[in-house]
């Protein structure tokens, strides 16, 4: 066996194409978009790429076959927060080999231990948390849009490496149409719609600009402390939701306001890997033709996709939660809109306010991925992920 670094476009194709090849039989597997896995790694694309690198490698066979990849990448902005200075890896694929999943994992180490880097962590993402982020373990179940998935025997390459669980992150599930939110989180609900200083309500599309300056506002008071989240630009709000523009539902992303001022959000799209799943990967004029069929006339997008969910310090635990999730919950039901159930993008067990409300809320754990880390030191202490309260 052998590993070269990607550096053809020839190279790039079979990056693209060997996870194609190593899940023809498993009929939950979705095709990720392959300008998705691409824009990653281009820095024209990728901000990451302005206070980071990424490099990717092949790993091939006896028989110059790739039977495996992985990337590895720091981000510099992020990397010294931690511990120890910390790197990534993601991307991986492999046969069921474990000797081959070591040698990438031994080349994405050494890459980074050349670079001051002490530890990794992987799988993961040269970019935000969430896409690409974290090893399925637990609910092989069809993917998420942007959300991995993987063979089951992933875990056991992983953990007999030596990676070492640093967190867990959960996908949370429900069914909406006609649900029963629980007592109590219906009277909290109920006391945010009987107090006139707060107010919820959806989007309009007709003001973006105002909503991705109110999402920055609540983000950066919500989530920054959160390890390895850092704050975001009135841009980078912008160009969220500038992304999200061509199959965004005004219906799915509201808004809690106390006396004027944003204090919450809860962000969700349609969940698109029902749509993409029919398109092989490939967003070209025929990929995108079968999009707007699936979409606009078959429908067969019926579950939301929650992306994200933040209530500034000051105003949790006082029911803006369910107020957002009520409001979203009666709107399905009096208005005909599609959307019947909902998925919420992970969760990370580091995180037991947003796992109660979750679960008061009468969502179940559908999936369960890992994130893992590696210290290089193998005699240094292993901490796991920081509690947030």
């Amino acid at each position: 066996m052998r590993v070269e670094e990607v550096k053809s476009v020839q190279q790039e194709k079979e990056f693209i194409h060997l996870p194609v090849r190593l899940y023809k039989d498993d009929s939950n597997w979705i095709r990720p978009l392959d300008d998705d896995i691409q824009q990653v790694f281009d820095p024209e694309r990728n901000k990451h790429f302005r206070h980071g690198e990424a490099t990717r490698w092949l790993l091939y066979d006896a028989n110059d076959k790739v039977i495996g990849r992985v990337a590895a990448f720091i981000d510099h902005n992020i990397s010294n927060t931690y511990d120890q200075p910390t790197g990534g890896m993601g991307f991986f694929e492999c046969v069921n080999n474990r000797d081959a999943a070591f040698l990438l994992f031994d080349t994405a180490r050494l890459w980074l231990l050349e670079r001051g880097m002490e530890a990794m962590d992987g799988p993961v993402n040269f970019g935000d948390r969430d896409k690409w982020w974290g090893l399925l373990v637990d609910g092989f179940y069809p993917p998420n849009y942007c959300m991995p998935y993987n063979f089951p025997y992933y875990q056991d390459f992983f953990e007999a490496y030596g990676f070492q669980n640093y967190f867990e992150q959960y996908t949370f599930h429900r069914q909406f149409a006609n649900g029963d939110i629980g007592h109590y989180m219906q009277l909290a609900a109920d006391r945010i719609a009987q107090n006139p200083r707060y107010t919820i309500t959806h989007i309009n599309k007709k003001d973006l600009d105002r909503y991705a300056e109110e999402f920055r506002h609540v983000y950066n008071r919500a989530w920054t402390r959160h390890g390895g989240v850092k704050e975001i630009t009135s841009d980078h709000a912008r160009a969220l939701l500038k992304t999200m523009k061509p199959i965004l539902d005004e219906r799915l992303i509201w808004f809690a306001y106390y006396d004027d001022e944003p204090v919450g959000f809860f962000i969700m799209i349609p969940e698109m890997n029902q749509v993409f799943r029919f398109v092989n990967g490939k967003m070209n004029l025929l990929g995108k033709l079968k999009v707007l069929w699936y979409l606009k006339v078959r429908k067969v997008a019926t579950k939301a996709l929650g992306l994200v969910f933040g209530i500034v310090a000051d105003h949790q635990r006082k029911g803006v939660e369910a107020a957002l999730l009520c409001a979203f919950r009666d709107m399905v039901n009096s208005s005909g809109v599609p959307y019947r159930e909902a998925e919420l993008n992970w969760i990370g067990d580091f995180n037991p306010t947003m796992i109660r409300i979750a679960r008061m809320v009468g969502c179940q754990v559908k999936k369960t991925h890992i994130t893992y880390r590696y210290l290089f030191d193998r005699e240094k202490p292993f901490v796991r992920a920081k509690r947030v309260s």
